[in-house]
């Protein structure tokens, strides 16, 4: 299995539980680890045989911005099932930290992994 990463993707959405959180939209940081078999992508030089970032980045951060979730848990899921729709793609692992979730911590954080 081969990886691809999305690395720090800056999103701000809705998102929490708290009432001041439910109107203001706050800024969450996405890495994405998303697993599928690159030996074609390697042998062939194609685009064709691997998977466009910036379509994943594109499908992940409208899902993100459009969200209305309470938990940062369910977000992943919900990003993690935009990943798994492609069909290259295996096995996702999303990371989502929330800096400013703690005024003590630099962020609070999810990480989920999820495969077909």
């Amino acid at each position: 299995m081969d990886t691809i990463f999305l690395r720090d993707l800056s999103v701000d959405c809705i998102i929490g539980v708290n009432p001041d959180e439910r109107v203001e939209r706050q800024l969450l940081i996405l890495n994405l680890e998303l697993g599928l078999d690159l030996s074609a992508a390697c042998r062939t030089d194609n685009l064709e045989d691997t998977i466009n970032y910036k379509d994943i980045q594109d499908r992940v951060v409208a899902e993100a911005e459009s969200s209305h979730c309470l938990l940062v848990e369910r977000l992943a899921q919900r990003l993690a099932d935009v990943c798994l729709a492609i069909p290259r793609v295996q096995t996702v692992t999303v990371t989502i930290d929330k800096p400013r979730a703690l005024r003590l911590a630099r962020s609070a954080a999810v990480r989920i992994t999820r495969m077909r």
